[in-house]
This record gives C-alpha cells, structure tokens and sequence, in this order.
C-alpha cells in the first residue's frame, strides 16, 4: 500500500483528509507543521507528500527546499495545499518543481485524482527496464502513455544482419536509433589516408547512434558494422525526440536507458590518453570480456580483427598483434586457429590494467 505524508496546520483539515485517504486504503502518516513534517519524511520515506504551504514553524516552501535537497526524499511527489485566493502561491510552486497543487476547499474526486494520477507516474518512474526488446518496447509503451503520446510507435521490428553488414554508414541521413537485441557491432570513422579508427564495440543490450540523432548536421557520425549475425531493433528519430524533449523525467529516464556505459567510455579516453600500451591491451581484453565477446565455459566467443582491436587500444596493428603474442607467451591468452581470443589469467590482466 502507497504511503502518503499529510503536513498541514489545521487539524480539521488534516484529520478529514487523512480519513478520506485511508479509507481508499492508503498509509497515511500526519503531522501538524513543517518542522515535524520534515522529520516525518525524513522517517518514513512516503510515496507522496501532501503539504500547506502556509504553517507555523516552518511554510510549505522550506519543507519543499529542504526535502528537495534530501536525494533520498527529493523524487518524492509533493503536492501544495493553498487557499483560493493564493493564485501567486501556485505559480511560485510550480515554478520551484512541486508536481501538483490542490485548492482548499477541494473536492474528495480532485484529491483522489491528484494523488493516482502521481503514484502511477512515480512506479514509472521507479520501474527498472530490462536491456532487452521486451524491456524496450514496455518502456516506450509505457512512456507512451505516461505521456499521453499516440505519436510513439507501437511495434518494434527486429532486423536481421549478416556478418560484416553495415548498420548505418557514416556521413548517411541519420532517421534511427538502434537497440542491440543480439550480436556484436562494431562502430568506426574513416580517416583522411582511408583507415578504420574504430571508435566502440557493442553487444546485447546497448543503443548505437544517438550521438549521431543530436548531431546538428542530421547524419550519421560514424559506420556501424555487424561483427556477426546479429538481430537489432530500429526506434525512429521521431520518437527519440519526443522522449528527449516532452518531458524531464522521462527524458532523464531514457537518456540513462540508452547511454550505455558513459562512464566506461570516459575511463576509455582516460586510459588512451595515460595508460601504456601493455596496460590499454590488458584492459581492452577485459572490457571485451565484460561485453561477452571473449571465449569462455558461457559464450562462444568471436574473433577479432586485428585491425580494429588496435583501434580499440589506439595504436598501430603490428603493435596490437606484438602485445597479444607477449600474452600469449605469458599464459595469460590462448588464440585458436579461428583467431577467437581466450583469457587464460584474468586475475593477472587485471593486475596488469591496473599497474601492479
């Protein structure tokens, strides 16, 4: 059951209010000003937070400033109670981020309303989305809806690639954003003397081409190509943004859903900027590894193309192939006749990415 915290002044108005929630079933937790109410929250962490704006000890604006502070109670709906001659109490709430506002006297409809209305949003909100084409599809339909959108598409297709196929092609019209349902893809630029740098490798579970979607030039800022037979779901510019600009939590909930592992890929530049070759290898193996590509009891593994693990490790391909004889002669890395890649020593590797 939802629990719901009342902070309100006037004991009438509290007790009627929290008679009528409970009788719908909710928890409801009261308390008579706001300095007793910030406790409260602090407390019991409810789903919705009821408050006057007008109180003793502390107003409904610095119960809002101080709980809005708080990262464990600051997600937590709020919803103003003001009387209705306080038309400029209203608009400075909105205008500090509270979700909604009731008018007293209010009616028991527009109460209960409020408060459904704001708990289906915050288990959207508060719902995890599985990195699959299931999870991706209940995420758009569910945002859908959140947002009272029909333009977002309904159906998610799963396109089939072969070995080597282009995804998308750098400098081409960018219309999509692509969801790796299975398979490996690799991303790269061509450069001037018409080398592959390749800038990313992905796998089940991550998005590909939304740099290319905020891109001001509208094309694709690099090619994408399968690195084996792979399945991958195409999500139309459109409604890319729709969820980027509607509204700021969805956005922020999709912007999480689809950035992959930014961090990952900041401690990538970081390692290609101080890292030695040997360790950039060692943790290039690992990240690979990470992402299933490597052999091992659980995944078949694939080969890798010389030539892009250099790109990977930022160096020169006669380097990239010394350092992985190097450790292939410490034990630490089996090559099949196929050329697939087998950790041997992981706990070695991560020494070595580490430095010690």
């Amino acid at each position: 059951m939802s629990k719901i915290l009342i902070i309100e002044d006037n004991q009438d108005v509290r007790e009627n209010t929290a008679e009528i929630l409970e009788l719908e079933n909710y928890v409801v937790i009261t308390a008579e000003n706001g300095k007793i109410g910030i406790q409260k929250a602090l407390e019991h962490i409810p789903d919705i937070i009821i408050c006057d704006i007008m109180m003793p000890e502390i107003d409904g604006y610095g119960v809002y400033d101080a709980l809005s502070k708080n990262t464990i109670t600051a997600p937590i709906p709020f919803i103003f109670l003001t009387a209705k001659s306080g038309q400029a109490d209203i608009r400075k709430g909105m205008n500090l981020g509270v979700d909604d506002y009731l008018i007293k006297p209010f009616e028991e409809d527009d109460l209960l309303g409020a408060i459904a209305c704001r708990i289906k949003k915050k288990k959207f909100l508060d719902k995890e989305y599985s990195k699959s084409i299931h999870g991706v599809s209940e995420f758009l339909n569910e945002a859908s809806a959140y947002l009272n959108l029909e333009e977002l598409s309904k159906n998610r297709i799963l396109k089939k690639y072969k070995n080597k196929e282009n995804v998308f092609t750098e400098g081409s019209a960018a219309h999509h954003l692509y969801f790796l349902d299975s398979g490996n893809v690799k991303t790269y630029r061509t450069t001037e003397n018409g080398k592959e740098f390749v800038t990313g490798m992905y796998g089940p579970g991550d998005f590909i081409g939304q740099l290319s979607l905020l891109n001001s030039t509208g094309s694709y800022i690099e090619t994408a190509s399968a690195l084996e037979d792979a399945s991958i779901c195409t999500i139309p510019k459109a409604d890319f943004v729709q969820l980027l600009y509607s509204n700021k939590e969805v956005s922020n909930k999709f912007i999480n859903m689809i950035s992959n592992n930014a961090i990952g890929l900041q401690d990538q530049l970081v390692n290609m900027a101080f890292s030695t070759v040997r360790q950039r290898t060692a943790k290039a193996l690992l990240d690979l590894d990470d992402k299933g590509m490597m052999k091992d009891e659980n995944h078949k593994g694939m080969s890798i193309c010389r030539e892009d693990f250099a790109g990977l490790i930022g160096t020169a391909t006669e380097t990239a192939i010394r350092m992985l004889t190097e450790f292939k002669n410490e034990g630490l890395i089996a090559v099949e006749p196929n050329k697939r890649l087998v950790l041997k020593d992981k706990n070695r590797l991560k020494q070595i990415a580490e430095n010690y």
